[in-house]
């Protein structure tokens, strides 16, 4: 199945991602999977259809919230999610759709 909307995983629940431009993404954006309590190891960032590197003061601001931040294509992460959880580990997971 494939998902042409952009959504968040966590180990509670799926919900559809009001994203914008991978460029213009900030850690508002991120502020349900910041609101995990606790606080998820870390967020896999799935840029669409290629790996690509979001803004720089977004990744620096969720490290400072102590989140690390894991980017790759989506498909990638929606198989690193799998895995992942799969060892039950608490990660949140924001899928831009595939292009």
């Amino acid at each position: 199945m494939a998902l042409y909307r952009a959504v968040f995983l966590t180990p509670e629940s799926a919900a559809l991602w009001d994203a914008p431009a991978l460029g213009e993404l900030s850690a508002e954006d991120f502020a349900p999977l910041l609101a995990l309590d606790p606080a998820p190891e870390f967020i896999l960032l799935g840029t669409g259809s290629a790996c690509t590197f979001p803004p720089r003061p977004l990744i620096r601001a969720l490290e400072e919230r102590g989140v690390g931040v894991e980017i790759m294509d989506s498909r990638a992460a929606a198989r690193t999610w799998s895995l992942l959880r799969n060892e039950e580990r608490w990660i949140a997971a924001a899928l831009m759709p595939l292009d």
